[in-house]
């Protein structure tokens, strides 16, 4: 009698144990969605936004596109930001899975408040890309970071967007520009990643990178979005 409650209890545990598996992994999968959903929002909102829109010529030359939407931007003479984001990288045929990221930043000045950001990033060079599979990457350095140029009739061609490695778009209380975004610092969501994949950012965005039909459904959104007008 006592083997079987033993028995008993030893399988109960484990159901106990795979049930609580089970809500963890739901809960991080319609977090990836979410910010998946949010982020594509955010890029289909600015592309349609006619002469406010990010130029294609830039989105077609891209190696990765970077979003990061509603980042919390507070300050009180001493500023900071934080938020989550999501990755996709050009490939050969297409663009790739999407990757989870995480940014924080500060900044010291007359500042106060806060406010909710929509960031892209415009990843536009292999060094870049390098830099954005790093575990940490820090936006900065002379000529590496650069505002992109909004309207579609922009001026591709000045220095700053044939030099720069990142070029950075802003959107706050409905105002869409290009952002010299500097100070930033972005990491892989490794949790997330692990969750949803099984893998890191540096293995989902690599070569090869993992393919966008390879993500779970509910994710493909967002490469699918950006395939829409970054051609």
């Amino acid at each position: 009698m006592r083997k079987r409650i033993e028995i008993l209890f030893g399988v109960l545990i484990v159901l106990i144990a795979g049930v609580s598996a089970f809500a963890q992994n739901a809960k991080e999968m319609n977090e990836a969605t979410d910010r998946v959903d949010k982020a594509s929002k955010v890029v289909n909102e600015i592309m349609r936004a006619g002469d406010k829109s990010i130029p294609s010529d830039l989105l077609a030359k891209a190696k990765a596109v970077v979003v990061f939407p509603s980042a919390l931007k507070v300050g009180f003479i001493i500023g900071g930001q934080g938020g989550s984001g999501v990755v996709v990288r050009r490939t050969e045929n297409g663009w790739s899975a999407p990757a989870f990221l995480n940014m924080a930043g500060g900044s010291i000045g007359p500042q106060i408040g806060g406010q909710k950001t929509d960031y892209i990033l415009l990843i536009m060079n292999e060094k870049g890309l390098k830099g954005l599979l790093e575990d940490k990457f820090e936006l900065g350095g002379e000529g590496s970071v650069a505002a992109g140029p909004v309207g579609r009739t922009a001026a591709a061609s000045t220095n700053a967007t044939l030099d720069a490695e990142i070029l950075t778009y802003s959107r706050s209380r409905g105002l869409f520009a290009g952002l010299s975004l500097k100070g930033v610092v972005i990491t892989p969501d490794k949790d997330l990643n692990q969750a949803v994949y099984k893998k890191t950012a540096r293995e989902i965005l690599g070569d090869p990178p993992l393919m966008w039909t390879d993500a779970p459904g509910s994710l493909q959104r967002f490469p699918k979005t950006v395939a829409t007008y970054a051609k």
